[in-house]
Parts: C-alpha cells; sequence; structure tokens
C-alpha cells in the first residue's frame, strides 16, 4: 500500500479511545471516520484526530473509502459488525471477545476468508515481552515437555457498562471478558492443544453457584479442560474481587524439566515478568517498562502497509469453543467422554 491505511473507529470508549490515541501518535494511518453513539466520546476522539469525520452510525460508516476498520463496540455487537464489514471489503480489527460464541467466531471468520482481508483481535497480552518470553521457553524445549498450564486473572474492579452484565449483549461475565485471555494465552503457547474431551466448571454471581440456564452473568469462574493430547488447562478469573490489589494475573507452564509463569508485577494491569523456576530456585527472565498496550493494532496496521490478505489465526475457533463448554452451551457428550478421558489419563 503505496499510502497510509484509511481507517475508521466504531466505539471509541476507554479502550476504543485508547487505541486511536496509539495510532494516531504513531501517524502510520489516517483516521477518516469515528462512530460512537456519546457525543461526549466522539468529542474526545475528535480532539485526538480533528480531521476525521463523525459518523452517525455503522452503515454511514462501512460505505466511507476505507481501508479498514477498528470495532469496539459492545461484544455482542462484534460478530455482525465484522461480517459487514468484510462484505464491504474492509480489513478489520477487533476487541475480544470476537463473538459471543463459536457460532459466531465462525460466522466473523469465514467472512474474513471469503473477503480475503486481515483479521486482528486485540488480544493483547499474546504482545508483551513476559508472555513472548514465556513461549520462547515453551517452545525451545527448556521445561520440557510441558502438560499443565493454571492461568488466573482476578480484577477487583468491574465493568461499569449496563451492557457487559447482561448475557444478551455480553455473552457471559468474567469468563469471556477476562478468562478469554487466558485461554488464548494456553493455546497460543502450546500450539495446541488439540480437543478438549473433559469439562468442569462452577461459574458464580454474588456468590451465588449459577446453572446452565441461568441469565445472569458471572463475576467469578473456574473451569478445568482436558485434552486428548492428555495435557490439563485449569482457568480461574472474577470481577470485583478481593485479594488486595488491582489485579491478580497469572499464567504458568509446568513441565517436565521446569516451570515458568508471566504475571503483574505489584497488582498492576499494566506491567509483567516472566519467572523461570528450578524446584525452590527462581529467575526472572522478562521484568518491566513495557510498552505492549496497543502492539496487537500496529501489527495489524502492519498487515494494511503490506498489502496482506486474510491470514488464519488458528487460535480464535477454538478458544471460541473452549468457552461454549464452560458454559455448558456445546457440552461433551456425556456417553463419549469417560472413555476418552480415560484413555487421555491412561
Amino acid at each position: 500500500m503505496s499510502e497510509r491505511p484509511r481507517l475508521g473507529f466504531i466505539g471509541v470508549g476507554w479502550i476504543g479511545l485508547s487505541r486511536l490515541q496509539a495510532l494516531a501518535e504513531t501517524n502510520r494511518a489516517e483516521i477518516v471516520a469515528i462512530g460512537d453513539p456519546d457525543p461526549a466520546a466522539c468529542d474526545k476522539a475528535r480532539a485526538v484526530a480533528p480531521h476525521a469525520a463523525i459518523v452517525s452510525n455503522y452503515d454511514e460508516l462501512v460505505q466511507l473509502p476505507l481501508d479498514g476498520v477498528v470495532i469496539a463496540t459492545p461484544s455482542g455487537q462484534h460478530a455482525e459488525q465484522c461480517v459487514r464489514a468484510f462484505e464491504h471489503g474492509l480489513a478489520v480489527f477487533c476487541q475480544k471477545p470476537l463473538g459471543r460464541s463459536a457460532a459466531e467466531v465462525g460466522d466473523v471468520t469465514r467472512a474474513a476468508k471469503r473477503a480475503g482481508r486481515p483479521l486482528g483481535v486485540d488480544l493483547c497480552y499474546r504482545h508483551t515481552a513476559a508472555l513472548r518470553r514465556l513461549k520462547e521457553l515453551v517452545t525451545s524445549g527448556e521445561l520440557g515437555r510441558v502438560y499443565a498450564v493454571d492461568a488466573t486473572f482476578h480484577n477487583a474492579y468491574g465493568p461499569d457498562r449496563a451492557w457487559a452484565n447482561q448475557r444478551e449483549h455480553a455473552g457471559g461475565g468474567c469468563l469471556i471478558d477476562l478468562g478469554v485471555h487466558l485461554l488464548d494465552a494456553a493455546r497460543w503457547l502450546l500450539e495446541g492443544p488439540r480437543n478438549a474431551i473433559d469439562c468442569t466448571s462452577a461459574l458464580f454471581a454474588r456468590g451465588e453457584k449459577l446453572g446452565r440456564s441461568a441469565q445472569e452473568v458471572e463475576d467469578m469462574a473456574f473451569a478445568e479442560l482436558v485434552f486428548d493430547d492428555a495435557r490439563t488447562v485449569r482457568v480461574a478469573c472474577s470481577w470485583r474481587s478481593s485479594f488486595g490489589a488491582d489485579a491478580a494475573i497469572r499464567v504458568a507452564c509446568f513441565g517436565t524439566n521446569a516451570s515458568a509463569a508471566f504475571e503483574n508485577v505489584g497488582g498492576s494491569f499494566y506491567d509483567f515478568q516472566c519467572e523461570l523456576y528450578r524446584g525452590t530456585n527462581r529467575t526472572v527472565v522478562a521484568a518491566p517498562p513495557d510498552a505492549w498496550g496497543p502492539r496487537a493494532l500496529m501489527a495489524w496496521v502492519s498487515e494494511l502497509e503490506r498489502g496482506a490478505g486474510y491470514s488464519e489465526d488458528v487460535h480464535l475457533l477454538p478458544v471460541a469453543r473452549e468457552l461454549d463448554l464452560i458454559y455448558g452451551r456445546d457440552p461433551i457428550g456425556a456417553a463419549e467422554r469417560p472413555a476418552a478421558v480415560a484413555a487421555a489419563r491412561a
């Protein structure tokens, strides 16, 4: 692409505005248009990108002469807006979750493939130096055979938007909001695993355990997945938890030779380190500072700059299926499960 990519932003609340600001500072793209139902949010975004037009709706945005759209709207709108953008021949960068279910994620990835346009998702922790260092330890064989991942994301706060607490609009609660990062990290680190053959989970809202048909969104979730290669991934996440810090974020990989973990430092949402463990000894192998926030967006912009087409992210759909399993939307067949689990654990 000989000129800067022309982009439209739909949804410029906190995260959308953050990504817009980061991109504006680089001057790598032309911010053509901005859309948000909140006039105050549009005013803040316009202050960052004064030459951008303000559009009244999404239909108006995708009709403009753009190369791509950046989507940071409520989760229930993501899949439909992504598909419509691809139908207009536009590239897409979308906030997580890409969809509320594996069916919606599948709709998006098929639309991206048909359009032959880049699809980026803001799974931002993949781009931290600390998680990348952990991946190096896993793929190099330093840890031996990694057979288990234990991942947590506890947040002392919670969303202040009404839609985020409505299952219809969000797809779920803390699990789909925070747990999606944990499941994605596990798959990305391990380059797999294959298929989940067993899933146990417990979801809670204000201390009460939720049934499978509950319409409330969970504020705490625990789950364990067993895969057909015998590896196990355990996740725990929560909103508005009391644990003495702003956040507790950790992804630990256990191997036959050693273990290692990606974790936040001092309860921070932004500072991360990676530690290598051998017995009772620990070594810090990656530490802050690290300006990782907009890297996923910048990687997508780089694809636009070089005129790249669709490139499949092989982790998106499996993670969405795992979320469906944990929520009970796609349970593993009871008749098939015992034999499969026994074989994996043998």
